[in-house]
């Protein structure tokens, strides 16, 4: 057995909190595209970052990387999950006004196929299917450069005004 050891950094949160009570959820996110504000911690914790936004859909990639790998050595199902779940996440955030938030209520992911370190890029692509007043509903799915799908996912969030 050969140990492996992994460093990453974050920058600190509470810029991103801060602009989240002050800014609407899309121009938030494009910032957070645009290198302006930082992404969560999430995205580097996990290895994957936001790549595009409009208002009710976003756009996630990452990749294999060993640190995310099942005893099978392809993507870890919680890795996938965390992806689409982002992806969703932020196509509701997209549509929501200054000073209203949200939260995942439920969802469920279909994983489709493995996803090894030959796959190379993986884009997660979330859409907003119904935006009321109290809840959200969003699909998403993970695809390569293809356009093969390896999971797709939905969602329920719950917006907190």
């Amino acid at each position: 057995m050969s140990d492996r050891s992994r460093t990453y950094s974050w920058a600190d949160p509470a810029p991103l909190a801060a602009a989240t009570r002050e800014l609407d959820g899309l121009t938030l996110l494009r910032r957070i595209v645009a290198g302006e504000l930082a992404s969560p911690s999430i995205g580097p914790t996990m290895g994957f970052r936001l790549v595009e936004v409009d208002e009710g859909r976003s756009v996630f990639e990452g990749e294999w990387q060993e640190f995310l790998s099942n005893p099978a050595g392809t993507l870890h199902g919680g890795w996938y999950g965390t992806i689409l779940d982002s992806a969703m996440g932020c196509a509701v955030h997209s549509t929501l006004p200054a000073g209203t938030g949200y939260t995942t209520l439920e969802y469920k992911v279909h994983i489709t196929r493995g996803a090894g370190p030959e796959v190379g890029v993986l884009r997660a692509e979330g859409q907003v299917v119904h935006r009321g007043r109290r809840t959200a509903t969003a699909e998403a799915k993970l695809v390569d450069a293809a356009g093969k799908i390896y999971a797709h996912a939905s969602t329920t969030c719950i917006i907190l005004s």
